[in-house]
């Protein structure tokens, strides 16, 4: 169980705020598999401030996609004061700061992990949204900017801010999601903060999240990759962390009747001409796990409507191919 602030999360695990990826059909997805608290897509706080119907139209939600947080993406005072004023006419339970994004286009604005480079203006920002809502205040960060860690400086700072809990990704902006998590880095910082600490970073598997629990003491995990194509992750977690068990990976009849139920929520939510480009990525996760399958993958990005998605899914289903066991559910 966490707890933030005023917010009770009955799990150990969040969904990340997933650009391009945590659109409300994933998040139901994944909450169908005991996924209990997500994030929206980050959203830019600059767009929102002039807005951007693209990024509007990610705020909207439904009733069964709750508790739900979101994640403003921003380093300017004045765009941050209007995005907030947006956000809070929605129902969010969590509001949290991007101090992390490792895109370059992120960072020549001077916005997600540029911040870790000046921690005193990362806590100005962040005392503008504490002190702009009653809800609890979180901020995402990473190890540091290149090779000078300065994590503890920066949670320390973002602490003072009044902030009620913290997420910290293992590496450093320049290792990207390349390179050795950082354990040694989060069990310093969590040991350092009195408020709860959650971590990410290569969290791919139920034995590499109890892994990250055990070695960082860490409050809870941050599920982003390890959810890429795997939303069983959840419950695997759940699973493991009870009692040790690791569950039988799901059959390829499971793994394509996931996947239809799945395109089908990116109609309702996207309409049928753009779930059909939406719904590729996912495709291509969902089939990681599965034996010769890049013809199909070939024509998945061929497809024009939503009936050619659904006759090859329906092909790969009938098809006999063999599923194996994703590596990184190996690691220990």
């Amino acid at each position: 169980m966490l707890k933030i602030g005023s917010v009770t999360i009955p799990s150990k695990h969040i969904l990340a705020p997933i650009s391009g990826v945590s659109d409300t059909s994933f998040r139901l997805i994944c909450r169908s598999f005991g996924c209990k608290f997500a994030f929206l897509g980050m959203v830019s706080a600059r767009a929102l401030a002039y807005n951007n119907r693209t990024t509007h139209k990610m705020l909207s939600s439904l009733p069964e996609d709750s508790p739900l947080g979101v994640q403003i993406l921003g380093f300017e005072p004045e765009y941050i004061k209007i995005a907030l004023e947006k956000i809070l006419k929605y129902p969010f339970d969590i509001i949290d700061l991007n101090a992390a994004c490792p895109a370059r286009k992120a960072v020549r604005r001077g916005e997600g992990a540029t911040l870790l480079n000046d921690p005193k203006k990362l806590k100005s920002i962040l005392k503008i949204i504490v002190e702009s809502t009653k809800k609890p205040v979180t901020v995402k960060i990473r190890t540091g900017f290149s090779d000078s860690i300065n994590a503890l400086d920066i949670a320390r700072q973002a602490e003072d801010s009044g902030i009620k809990a913290l997420f910290i990704h293992g590496r450093t902006r320049e290792q990207q999601y390349a390179g050795r998590v950082d354990y040694d880095i989060i069990r310093k910082v969590k040991q350092t903060l009195k408020i709860p600490v959650i971590a990410s970073g290569d969290v791919l598997s139920a034995t590499l999240a109890k892994k990250m629990l055990d070695e960082t003491g860490c409050d809870g995990l941050l599920i982003a990759r390890g959810s890429f194509g795997n939303p069983w992750i959840f419950k695997e977690i759940d699973d493991y962390l009870r009692d040790g068990t690791v569950p039988q990976r799901p059959c390829l009849e499971e793994i394509t009747t996931l996947m239809i139920k799945h395109f089908e929520l990116c109609i309702k939510e996207h309409g049928e001409e753009s779930s059909v480009y939406v719904f590729r990525k996912f495709f291509h996760w969902y089939t990681k796990a599965i034996r010769n399958v890049q013809p199909l993958r070939v024509r998945i990005f061929e497809a024009k409507t939503p009936k050619e998605v659904l006759d090859i899914i329906e092909e790969l289903c009938s098809s006999g191919r063999k599923v194996f066991e994703r590596p990184a559910l190996c690691n220990t």
